[in-house]
């Protein structure tokens, strides 16, 4: 048993389908206190909660089966990767494929459930993550371009699921779904870059061609450290728009500030030890900047 569940949290990438979750159920809050405030709805429906985290659960798990079957022999070549299930032998294409689409189409029907806006991203996610993302990792950079587009759904998912089937849709409602989805979209290319630069050398070993311009160089480094100066205004979004206020703002701030000095060390050092700092530095951006999204909307 104990080898069974590591092996299932291996096949779905358990921290990365939690992250996923977790930026999903986070803005279903803020858009359901939305809905709340305009007396659509009397309060959260915990219940749709809970099927939007199983839902999102199955079919980020879904995506990332596929990813491993179509890497299953690239897998093999790598040390961070060799020892999951496929590629370790311990199981079978067939039944990765099995789970991958039970997992698939039962996520889908959850979050359809919630409304039909919901499912078809979910499913648009699903085919652009392991039917386009997967394959251009070895062709072109624009890989990390094409990644981020479904990286960044689950918070745009989230929000239109809080909708439910209702038929009262307000503009304001696209816009915030809108700003979150580009809040987490603009984040992945510093946070994909700064991991791509730490495992490059593994990476190589699998024909991945990840960062910018594929090398550990000078201009690598300075698109990264961009990036994180872009990631700033973005941050601001909700602040300007007047659905988030001062203490998002405040942290935001600081937080992207933060990121973007260490993306500047890396830049001047180009070493390994600032780009896994600029790497740990994305992973707790996110999920900060959203709680204290949520925080600063519930305290309105």
């Amino acid at each position: 048993m104990k080898q069974f569940l590591s092996d299932f949290s291996k096949l779905i990438k358990f921290r990365l389908t939690f992250l996923v979750v977790f930026s999903a159920s986070i803005t279903f809050l803020i858009g359901s206190k939305m809905q709340v405030h305009r007396g659509v709805i009397p309060g959260i429906d915990w219940m749709n909660w809970l099927i939007l985290i199983a839902g999102g659960f199955f079919v980020t798990g879904a995506a990332n089966c596929f990813n491993e079957i179509i890497e299953k022999d690239l897998d093999k070549l790598m040390t961070r990767t060799k020892d999951r299930p496929m590629p370790a032998g311990r199981m079978t294409t067939g039944q990765g494929l099995v789970s991958g689409l039970v997992m698939g189409m039962f996520g889908t029907w959850l979050l359809g459930k919630l409304n039909l806006e919901t499912g078809m991203l979910s499913v648009f996610s699903i085919l652009l993550y392991a039917f386009a993302y997967t394959p251009l990792k070895r062709k072109s950079p624009i890989a990390v371009f094409v990644g981020a587009i479904p990286g960044a759904l689950p918070p745009l998912i989230g929000y239109l699921a809080a909708l439910g089937n209702t038929t009262t849709f307000y503009a304001a409602d696209y816009e915030i779904a809108v700003i979150l989805f580009l809040v987490q979209f603009v984040w992945q290319f510093p946070h994909f870059w700064s991991i791509a630069w730490v495992l490059d050398d593994d990476y190589k070993k699998a024909g991945f061609r990840l960062l910018p311009t594929t090398k550990r160089d000078k201009a690598s480094a300075g698109i990264t450290f961009l990036s994180t100066l872009i990631l700033i205004p973005v941050s601001l979004l909700p602040t300007f728009y007047g659905f988030g206020g001062y203490y998002i703002a405040g942290v935001s701030l600081i937080a992207g500030l933060a990121f973007a000095w260490l993306a500047l060390k890396l830049f001047l050092n180009l070493d390994l030890a600032s780009a896994r700092k600029v790497m740990f530095c994305s992973f707790f951006y996110l999920p900060v900047v959203q709680l204290v999204l949520l925080f600063d909307f519930l305290t309105k």
